[in-house]
């Protein structure tokens, strides 16, 4: 059965409830962290006039920071004039003066600069905006006047919300992060996003203490830099050197840092290599604790000849592997390394899959549709579910682990998986979890089990689990053909790297009548080629015993 999305209509104010929702948490979980000005925030805001409050959270929830007063039309707020007042007396408002012409351009159309601004431009002979906002800014009128006389021209000011860096801050400790906002609540709100109900509170939140949240913004900060140099016409050598210096210099004391800190050194390091900064590029990943850092400092080592430091890295790389792309990467530079230290050549990996040869016609959008259609005359069944079906059963078979009440793993009530679910965190703070469960499932009925967890978690958001793909019955089928040993096996190599072996599984899965009975296919039409990651699992699966072919598919002619 596929779960059904409510048709929940939205209040007309929620918005405001949920800013409100979001302040209360805050403050219920991290009123020890914030500074004078935040608390100060918060009570000015919760003082505001009803009608007040929402003006400010619709200003607040558009891209801005300018906004014109006389587009300022919400159907539940009639008369937003005395709201304006309220916000500007209460220090949440500001009126623009003088705004830049790079400022004015997403507040006023072409025609209206052109109409307002013709007799000091010679506007008429300008073709697009960019170019009619690069004639005023060379103009000699001064900034505060065409201000002046745009806002003259609809009769009303310009205005932005003040506090906003407040809001800023007190979203990032409500969701963890900087990508999510208030729009996580309305998508819950609609019924849209059912999320799973683990414990929130003060024991297990992501910021241990103001230091922690201040190193986190630090960070955040310099990745904001980084971004800007990426978006330039030109990345400066020096540049990327005096970021990198910053970043050196920062010493991370709290995980909640720890993982931005190190993606942001591993990006700025791979750039110095392609500037041919090799020092400065291992410098930073030697900073790092994630991946790819140690894997991109064997490769400078080997292509700068320094041919045993490497050999010993790439040995402690293949003894302790953080993820699968790092241990191939290992396995094929020791070979290289052997070859070229040993002067003698080695034995290059030859992989061997079972095929199945499917000529087809050319009259589908779909090639693994076709080969599916062409295989049920052999099976009983055949499903094109890609990486779903497998995803799903982990999902499902450890549910309960992944939502754990695991501390810094959930930050707010919209995560579909925890923070360190693709990290190597997410196994070593869960080693003892994990291990129980894979004794629990080696003793139960996993037809009953995963069943059961189906239709108890049926719903709830679920990085893991596609609720509109995988039904029930597709769940039991599976299970009760494919052998237990099998699905342990694959679980537990799904736990070394979550991020990683989430794909690559094969497109169709063709299901018989009898436990055993069942094969997985991967579809290669003409031209395709298979990928790294389906190539990983076909050896696993040929190591393990586990039925899978590659079915190449050639079109019919005539």
């Amino acid at each position: 059965m596929v779960a059904s999305v409510s048709s929940t209509e939205l209040t007309p104010f929620y918005y405001r409830d949920n800013f409100l929702c979001l302040c209360d948490t805050v403050e219920s979980q991290y009123a020890d962290l914030l500074q004078p000005g935040e608390s100060e925030f918060l009570s000015t805001f919760r003082d505001l006039s009803f009608p007040a409050q929402c003006l400010y959270v619709r200003l607040v929830s558009r891209v801005g920071p300018w906004f014109r007063v006389s587009r300022l039309h919400y159907e539940e707020l009639t008369d937003t004039g005395p709201l304006l007042v309220e916000l500007t007396s209460r220090g949440l408002l500001l009126w623009a003066d003088s705004l830049e012409p790079s400022e004015l351009g997403p507040l006023y159309t072409r025609r209206e600069l052109q109409t307002v601004l013709a007799a000091d431009i010679s506007a008429s002979s300008v073709s697009s905006k960019p170019e009619l906002l690069d004639a005023i800014e060379a103009s000699t009128m001064g900034n505060a006047d065409i201000t002046r006389r745009l806002c003259e021209f609809d009769g009303a000011g310009i205005v932005a919300p003040l506090g906003v860096e407040h809001v800023e801050c007190l979203q990032l400790l409500f969701f963890g992060n900087r990508r999510q906002s208030l729009t996580e609540f309305v998508l819950s709100d609609l019924g849209v996003a059912r999320y799973y109900p683990y414990p929130l509170d003060r024991s297990r939140r992501l910021f241990a203490s103001r230091e922690a949240l201040d190193e986190y913004l630090a960070c955040a900060a310099l990745g904001d830099r980084w971004y800007e140099l990426r978006e330039a016409d030109a990345i400066a050598v020096p540049d990327l050197l005096t970021l990198a210096a910053d970043l050196s210099r920062m010493k991370i004391r709290y995980d909640s840092s720890r993982g931005r800190y190190s993606r942001l050194c591993n990006s700025l390091a791979r750039e110095l290599e392609r500037r041919d900064a090799s020092d400065a590029a291992l410098a930073l990943y030697a900073l790092s604790d994630s991946h790819p850092c140690r894997e991109r400092r064997l490769r400078i080592l080997e292509r700068t000849g320094q041919y045993r430091s490497a050999r010993e890295l790439c040995r402690q790389l293949l003894e302790r592997p953080w993820c699968e792309d790092e241990r191939d990467a290992a396995e094929r530079i020791m070979t290289r390394l052997r070859r070229v230290m040993e002067n003698k050549p080695q034995p290059r990996r030859q992989d061997c899959f079972q095929t199945l040869n499917l000529e087809l016609p050319e009259d589908a959008p779909r090639v693994e549709l076709l080969a599916a259609q062409a295989l049920e005359r052999q099976w009983d069944s055949v499903r094109f579910v890609e990486n779903k079906l497998m995803n799903a059963l982990f999902g499902l078979a450890f549910w309960e682990q992944i939502f754990a009440a695991v501390p810094g793993a959930f930050h707010n009530p919209f995560q579909g998986v925890p923070s360190d679910m693709y990290q190597r965190g997410f196994r070593l703070r869960r080693a003892e979890l994990l291990a129980r469960r894979l004794a629990e499932l080696a003793e139960s009925d996993l037809r009953e089990e995963l069943g059961q967890s189906y239709r108890r978690y049926q719903g709830y958001q679920c990085r893991w689990v596609n609720w509109r793909v995988v039904d029930e019955q597709l769940v039991e089928t599976a299970v009760s053909l494919i052998p237990r040993q099998h699905l342990l096996a694959i679980w537990e190599r799904m736990l070394f790297d979550p991020g990683e072996n989430r794909r690559g599984f094969p497109d169709l899965i063709a299901l018989g009548k009898s436990p055993g009975d069942y094969c997985l296919v991967e579809v290669k039409g003409p031209g395709d080629a298979l990928q790294y990651s389906q190539k990983r699992w076909l050896r696993f699966f040929r190591e393990q015993e586990i039925p899978a072919q590659v079915a190449w598919v050639v079109w019919q002619h005539g």
